[in-house]
């Protein structure tokens, strides 16, 4: 069973910088997609960024040179590091997981891509 667990959402001012955490289990180090979305009232779910077990990394067009994914299996841990924050960032940011058992240099960032989701962290941009 996989499950996932966001931490890390915060209340930060314009041109600042955040981590958040996403604690993930029951996924095999050699075979997955990890992924972090986010969501406004306003919007659709939108992909922010993926990573995959083969070393494939996208991020969406909004977010390119600002956030950055990484993973830390050490600590069972998904990362997104979001510097040079905007109001346009601010949603509630999901992490989801998938199995895959083949290479991914561009895993998806469509959410039914993934059947594994955490419950959301707030992240609220102000200026």
């Amino acid at each position: 069973q996989v499950h996932l667990a966001e931490s890390g959402g915060d209340s930060v001012q314009v041109g600042g910088s955040l981590r958040l955490s996403c604690v993930v289990t029951g996924l095999s180090r050699s075979g997955y997609l990890l992924a972090w979305f986010r969501q406004t009232p306003e919007k659709d779910r939108e992909g922010v960024a993926a990573i995959s077990g083969t070393g494939g990394i996208v991020y969406g067009n909004s977010v390119k040179g600002r956030f950055t994914i990484s993973t830390d299996f050490a600590k069972a841990t998904l990362y997104l590091d979001m510097s040079r924050l905007q109001p346009e960032d601010t949603g509630v940011y999901y992490c989801a997981a998938e199995h895959s058992y083949g290479p991914s240099i561009y895993p998806p960032l469509r959410p039914d891509s993934y059947n594994y989701w955490g419950q959301g962290t707030q992240v609220t941009v102000s200026s």
